[in-house]
């Protein structure tokens, strides 16, 4: 497994960022390989070679926008906690997990050092609880639901006020014709989403390590092509990443040895999960009230319920609409992480 983390550096390499512009239009130009072409420039051939081999080899590159220092593991040493990178002089803090394998490399800018570094990865455990996962915009973002102990888990209240604020911001902004400040504010928006996600899918992976379950989530792929949603529901669908939230579930959970598998999300969110009843009506706003049991309860609950049992039945067993799915599309599939 392979982690990335960013840490602010205090040097100024702006002359070293410079001369490696220089080396990646050289290799650009000429598709140059080794280091000894590009010697005159002055720039360590430990970073030549690297952005040589970036920038000669790719075809489709065409123009050169930004270039970092690349940094290899060869010159990279750890000594008393910290990175040492010989070949410019500086020193990085360890504020991550020192069980690595190695650091694979490093990329500097005018502000930051990216570390990618390998672990290795912990052996997945034999799940004894299920928790299925319902991703949704009409509350929470992310609503856990636990078969085996009842206990559902609701995440991420705040995020539909995030958008909303932010969408009236870029509103009134663009209307005064301010398009930089506009970008300047998506990005921002982009960032807090980020950090919510983060948050949201490590406190999900933990609750599955915690009670050695598995994780089941629906596969939607192409939720935004065949999802049917009210028109002040679109913005929120359509703005919210639901991809980055699984990706980042996924990666968590190969730190922590959580295993995730996937169903289809075909009915999950009308289906009754107590009788298998099937029926649009059967869900009103955030309320799931069935209409041949009576059961009344959360809607996010009651889909990451279905999610849940999907799996634990293989193929979903309804009691009189089972003839509504067609093939073997509701069979889980292990996630490729």
């Amino acid at each position: 497994m392979i982690l990335t983390y960013k840490i602010r550096h205090d040097g100024d390499f702006s002359k070293e960022i410079s001369l490696a512009r220089k080396v990646a239009e050289y290799g650009l130009r000429y598709k140059s390989i080794t280091s000894k072409d590009v010697r005159h420039l002055g720039l360590k051939s430990a970073i030549s070679n690297q952005i040589l081999r970036k920038y000669s080899r790719n075809r489709t590159i065409k123009k050169i926008n930004s270039v970092n220092l690349t940094i290899p593991s060869q010159g990279i040493k750890i000594e008393d906690n910290k990175i040492i990178i010989p070949c410019i002089k500086t020193t990085l803090p360890i504020f991550f997990n020192d069980s690595f394998d190695k650091i694979n490399q490093i990329e500097i800018d005018k502000n930051y050092a990216y570390v990618s570094v390998s672990y290795k990865e912990k052996p997945v455990y034999q799940p004894e609880q299920i928790i299925g996962i319902d991703r949704n915009t009409t509350k929470h973002i992310a609503v856990a639901s636990n078969i085996n102990t009842g206990k559902v888990l609701k995440l991420g209240k705040e995020c539909h006020h995030i958008h909303n604020k932010y969408k009236n911001i870029r509103k009134i902004i663009q209307h005064k014709g301010k398009y930089s400040l506009v970008k300047k504010i998506k990005n921002r928006e982009s960032k807090i989403i980020k950090d919510i996600n983060h948050k949201i899918s490590k406190r999900l992976v933990l609750e599955a390590r915690d009670n050695k379950a598995i994780l089941i989530m629906e596969n939607i792929k192409e939720i935004r092509k065949t999802a049917k949603t009210r028109r002040k529901q679109r913005y929120s669908l359509n703005s919210w990443s639901f991809y980055q939230l699984q990706k980042m579930i996924e990666y968590k959970s190969k730190k922590y040895g959580v295993p995730i598998a996937y169903v289809a999300p075909q009915y999950t969110s009308q289906r009754c999960n107590r009788c298998g009843h099937i029926e649009a009506n059967n869900r009103k706003g955030n309320l799931f009230q069935c209409r041949k049991c009576g059961i009344v309860e959360d809607s996010g609950a009651n889909a990451g319920f279905n999610i849940a049992y999907l799996h634990r039945e293989g193929i979903p067993q309804f009691n009189i609409e089972s003839d509504m799915l067609k093939g073997n599309t509701d069979i889980p599939k292990e996630a490729t992480l």
